[in-house]
């Protein structure tokens, strides 16, 4: 993997919790998923499927059915809005599972983003969405705060979208 394909440096910085460069704004949002061991594999199963992306009416071209790292995707938004992206890194622990993405040329803006989930000690399953970012294109850049109340929200709607597909088939109390 050539750090020169990627709108930023610091790739890979998201595996540090906390983690953020100079001049990028951050993001951190934690949604609990549910609990137990068939809620951890699923929500895992559907984060490398790339399911949780296509959950939320999202349009996925990845070079691989599941997400491990050099495998390129682009993202496409109501059709119109293209977001190239590449892995940089994956986990896939006994309690813990994710990746993060970097942005590459022709993504409206730069940075990285981390979606993964763990399994706590006393069963409870969470997703953790982390990400630094800056505007790289003129739209993005002409949002201002609007492009980071969208890049939030999305992160919940991440969140709520995983939940559902790994609790599917799951009975609830």
């Amino acid at each position: 993997m050539s750090s020169a394909d990627f709108t930023y440096d610091h790739v890979g910085a998201t595996r540090e919790p906390g983690s953020r460069p100079p001049g990028f704004h951050p993001l951190h949002v934690r949604t609990r998923l549910g609990e137990g061991h068939e809620v951890f594999r699923q929500a895992a199963e559907a984060l490398f499927g790339w399911e949780m992306h296509r959950e939320l009416g999202l349009g996925v071209s990845a070079g691989a059915e599941r997400a491990a790292p050099d495998v390129d995707v682009t993202l496409t938004l109501a059709g119109v809005v293209r977001a190239p992206c590449r892995v940089v890194w994956t986990v896939e622990e006994h309690r813990r599972a994710g990746w993060a993405y970097g942005t590459l040329s022709g993504h409206p803006e730069s940075g990285e983003e981390s979606f993964v989930v763990d399994r706590t000690g006393d069963g409870t399953v969470w997703l953790t969405v982390s990400a630094f970012s800056r505007p790289a294109r003129w739209y993005a850049r002409a949002g201002g705060p609007a492009t980071r109340a969208l890049q939030l929200a999305y992160a919940h709607r991440y969140g709520k979208a995983l939940r559902h597909l790994a609790t599917r088939g799951i009975p609830q109390d």
